[in-house]
């Protein structure tokens, strides 16, 4: 059985010194956001104490506007990021679709790439091997797997580093966003393959913006803002209260305060 418990996870990304900068601080009062000023630093807060537990079985949409933390939170249940503070914990094998190109060497051909991107992935070199006709067959690059991969061009790229990427049945996944690989008919045999990919996972977690896609493949949401989580409820609930909230006027808008020590 899978499991993702996050206890009062926060993270922190000092910016630069911030001493004899005073027209920048004074801008940054002004806007407002997650970011904190002290005498010697800039920091922005993208994560605030953020806990949750996700079981086997649980479809989570991550949910909120630009900047809410559903692409910080997303690293950080990946393993990508450190939290700056708190504690993640997960069992189960964890794949995560947040950058197509990770892992990948341009200067390396096709085949080269795809046994080290499988296992950066999490495959052993010999399941990497194993499974490299079937991601050939499913790419449909032929003799282009032959050749560097600064050769290819964008969707030729996408498609490989998709057909190596599903190619790994994980047990989590952490995915920002449905993938969009290369012509209409790949697009549809790439959406056939990831819903059949979901279909078999313990536990997804979805960062989305596009509400009828959360609704289709999760039952749980999560509504972020200015990093911290502020609902967490079936997948109908929290995309009304995401569309209520959005819809109030401008004036009404809640705003986070910006933090100073001296």
């Amino acid at each position: 059985m899978s499991l993702i418990a996050a206890s009062d996870v926060s993270v922190i990304y000092p910016v630069y010194s911030a001493r004899g900068r005073s027209f920048k601080s004074h801008l940054i009062r002004k806007i407002g956001g997650g970011i904190r000023v002290s005498q010697n630093e800039i920091a922005v807060t993208a994560l605030d104490g953020v806990s949750l537990r996700l079981r086997s079985g649980d479809r989570v949409a991550l949910l909120g506007g630009n900047g809410a933390g559903k692409s910080t939170l997303l690293r950080v249940l990946a393993g990508i990021i450190e939290p700056t503070s708190g504690d993640v914990r997960i069992e189960g094998k964890v794949s995560s679709l947040l950058d197509m190109n990770m892992g990948m060497d341009w200067e390396a051909t096709g085949y080269e790439n795809i046994l080290m991107r499988s296992v950066f992935l999490g495959a052993s070199f010999s399941e990497a091997k194993a499974r490299t006709a079937e991601i050939e067959a499913f790419s449909e690059l032929g003799e282009y797997l032959k050749l560097p991969m600064r050769t290819y061009s964008t969707g030729m790229c996408l498609r490989l580093s998709f057909a190596i990427a599903v190619s790994i049945q994980p047990q989590i996944l952490v995915l920002d966003e449905m993938i969009a690989a290369g012509d209409a008919s790949f697009a549809a045999k790439a959406r056939a393959r990831m819903e059949k990919l979901v279909d078999q996972l313990e536990i997804l977690v979805l960062a989305t913006h596009d509400m009828n896609l959360a609704r289709q493949m999760c039952n749980r949401g999560m509504v972020l803002s200015h990093g911290q989580l502020i609902m967490d409820a079936p997948i109908a609930d929290a995309i009304h209260s995401l569309q209520s909230a959005t819809s109030e006027p401008r004036s009404q808008t809640k705003h986070a305060v910006v933090s100073e020590s001296v």
